[in-house]
């Protein structure tokens, strides 16, 4: 398949008359076009001289190849363009630093500045000029500022196809045709401009995503028998070793061999805060090294990398609709023919069945045609989603498509895995107690040489008292409960109580041990063969931020903030009530976190939050699946949302967002709506003219499109 930029789209259900036109042609069946992201996907066996004709009819036009399969796919890239009356051919292989789209906008602009112009000079001029000279500057003012909006709808009147341009049309006819040259003048104008604002305000967006976009590297300096060699990055295969200066981007996944640097992850993370890299640490592709030189080796082809992975889920989601903008394009389907119909009634009736005036009520028709143009309807929705798609993008927040994005905001139910999203996933020593000098070292000796996470815990505390280890004699490990070695011919036991079977436990012990128990604590015990040496009480560290987060998910009107999780009763408990959560349940299996998530889901609207490849089928049970963007592949993958961080700090940002994109989706509905039903009603007594009709429509499209953008502002006191 062979994918383009498309520019010149005029509106959102001409992009899907063009898409329902570019179907029928010869292995069209599959052919997407998308007005959102001005990205057409067709088959490479498509004529690509009818594509263009096609496109051509609504004034768009191919602008580059973004992908391309064949090439025939690729010729068009090189190909001269023929619009706006200018002839002249540009390559486009490459960025050519022509803007088309800025031309073509300028161009518009300039027709509009013109046909105001003369439109000011006929009013001021209009009571000293002949009745045809003025005559002939007001319809100098509508070819300048509707021509290509007239045409487009000629040719659809033709094809008995009504839509906005058909609409404004028949307005532009009647008025000229009652002598109403002002009025259709004014028509003529402010479609144009309501048309180029439109035009900018998706333009706006989806330049706000190709910024996005950009983050991705275009080339690597690659290492070859310690020559430096520069490659393109679709050539760098894992295993290479690649050499990255201060200033660079890191060109994809890999794993610093040496030196050290200050890295900039904000392309992956959203995090500001440069991150340490030395030898054997991971590094992205997308980063900004920033100070040292660091030579990497590539661990993932660029198409695999996490950055490849994030453009590719946003551009995916830039190209779905939500229910929201599905139903609104299924009602101005059928809306378009409604108000033509309820034209031709408020013409027709009140003279035929009132003896009304046919020139006032015609006048009146052609008013309810301008106020039923859908415009402002059409865009309620998907300006405000696009924008709130990058917004959350720019902020490493991946949201997999609009109805996601629609969903986030009205979740009331939040269901969390504990170890990695609430807890850090490392064990560390909360509590010790030591009843013997030797009880560090002994440790330390035996669990020196175990990559067991406990062993590990032991160790970071071992090692900050600076004890010197003894050396071991022997050591075993017994399955499920722990150690036994011998250091400097003395037995030692370490692990659980399973596992200090020789011994009676003092009355003092029994007592802190069942203590530390209710608390949630894991124990390590060392004994030697007579006495108890010491404990070690071992948890899951709660993030700092977890109790922040759950509470500022309640202001946003979360109302059940719930845990799901393996681990025993008093751990869940305790991570439950230190972080402030609704409920919990605890021993879970994964498929027991499914039935739960179902449970939930009964209730209310669920997203499961998670990071491990257990929380995957909960992930996909939940109406919204929720992952850390550091867990695992399978995770992300089955997740409709992905935090780029490795700490859920973004989450209230991102549904503080979502909602804020539902508020003004719903907004826009009832201005562009309830604007048009108050202008409709003055038709009742005869008042609608059409000075209110013009800024009844023109001003409600305006005015969404506006409020649309306003979400792409984020104050700088903000995450998001």
């Amino acid at each position: 398949m062979n994918q383009y930029r498309i520019k010149g789209l005029s509106c959102a259900g001409c992009a899907q008359e063009l898409e329902d036109k570019l179907k029928k042609l010869d292995h069209g069946n599959d052919a997407t076009l998308s007005y959102n992201s001005g990205k057409l996907t067709i088959s490479e066996e498509v004529s690509l001289d009818e594509v263009k004709r096609i496109l051509k009819t609504d004034g768009a036009y191919i602008s580059r190849t973004l992908v391309s399969s064949s090439a025939n796919g690729a010729a068009v890239a090189a190909q001269a363009h023929h619009h706006d009356g200018n002839h002249h051919t540009h390559s486009h292989t490459g960025d050519d630093g022509h803007d088309h789209a800025h031309d073509s906008q300028r161009s518009m602009l300039m027709k509009v500045i013109g046909g105001a112009a003369i439109y000011i000079v006929a009013l001021l001029l209009d009571s000293s000029l002949p009745p045809l000279a003025a005559i002939a500057l007001y319809l100098a003012a509508i070819v300048l500022s509707g021509y290509t909006t007239f045409i487009r709808g000629l040719i659809q009147l033709s094809k008995f196809k009504f839509n906005i341009d058909t609409l404004m049309t028949i307005a532009l006819i009647g008025a000229a045709g009652i002598g109403e040259w002002k009025e259709a003048a004014l028509v003529a104008i402010l479609f144009g401009l309501n048309e180029l604002l439109e035009g900018y305000g998706m333009e706006k967006a989806r330049r706000s995503m190709e910024a996005l976009l950009e983050t991705a590297p275009s080339q690597a300096t690659k290492l070859i028998n310690g020559q430096e060699m520069i490659v393109a990055i679709s050539e760098l295969k894992v295993g290479d070793t690649v050499i990255i200066k201060p200033g660079e981007k890191i060109p994809s996944d890999g794993i610093v061999l040496s030196g050290s640097s200050s890295v900039n992850e904000a392309a992956i993370s959203g995090e500001s805060m440069p991150v340490d890299k030395i030898t054997d640490t991971r590094v992205f592709g997308g980063s900004i090294n920033l100070d040292g030189q660091l030579i990497v080796q590539i661990e993932k082809a660029y198409e695999d990398s996490s950055l490849a992975k994030i453009l590719h889920l946003v551009q995916e989601a830039q190209e779905t609709k939500t229910p929201t903008e599905l139903f609104i394009n299924r009602f101005a389907k059928y809306y378009t023919p409604f108000i033509l119909i309820l034209a031709i009634l408020v013409t027709v009736v009140p003279p035929l069945l009132f003896q009304g005036d046919w020139q006032l009520w015609l006048y009146q028709g052609l008013s309810v045609l301008i106020v039923g143009c859908p415009c402002a309807l059409i865009l309620s929705s998907p300006i405000a989603i696009v924008s709130g798609i990058t917004r959350t993008a720019r902020a490493g927040i991946l949201i997999k498509g609009g109805v996601h994005l629609e969903q986030l905001g009205k979740i009331d139910t939040i269901a969390f895995d504990k170890t990695g999203t609430l807890t850090k996933g490392k064990p560390h020593v909360v509590r010790m107690e030591s009843f013997d000098e030797r009880f560090l070292a002994v440790a330390g000796a035996m669990e020196n040489s175990s990559s067991h996470p406990l062993a590990k815990a032991i160790m970071k505390v071992v090692k900050e008292q600076h004890i010197e280890l003894p050396s071991l004699d022997e050591t075993k490990a017994i399955a499920g409960k722990g150690l036994t070695a011998v250091i400097e011919g003395t037995n030692y036991w370490l692990g659980n109580e399973q596992n200090i079977t020789h011994l009676s436990f003092p009355n003092d012990i029994v007592r802190l041990i069942n203590e530390w128990k209710a608390d949630g604590l894991t124990l390590v015990i060392v004994a030697d063969t007579n006495n108890i040496l010491g404990m070690f009480g071992i948890a899951d560290e709660i993030r700092e931020e977890s109790h922040t987060i759950v509470a500022a998910l309640k202001k946003l009107g979360v109302k059940n903030t719930v845990m799901l999780t393996g681990d025993h009763e008093a751990s869940a408990q305790k991570v439950a009530k230190t972080v402030g959560l609704t409920k919990w349940f605890s021993s879970l299996l994964p498929e027991d976190k499914v039935t739960k998530v179902k449970q939930l889901a009964s209730e209310g609207t669920v997203a499961m939050v998670g990071d491990g490849i257990n929380d995957a089928p909960a992930l996909a049970t939940a109406q919204l699946g929720i992952a850390m963007g550091k867990g695992t592949d399978s995770a992300i993958e089955t997740a409709d949302i992905v935090l780029m961080q490795d700490h859920l700090g973004k989450l209230p940002d991102a549904i503080a967002v979502a909602k804020r994109v539902n508020r003004i989706i719903a907004f826009n509905i009832t201005v562009s709506i309830g604007l048009k039903a108050i202008a409709l009603l003055l038709t009742i007594p005869g008042w609608l003219t059409l000075w209110i009709a013009i800024l009844s429509d023109m001003g409600a499209t305006i005015f969404v499109t506006l409020v649309s953008l306003t979400i792409l502002i984020s104050r700088k006191d903000k995450q998001v």
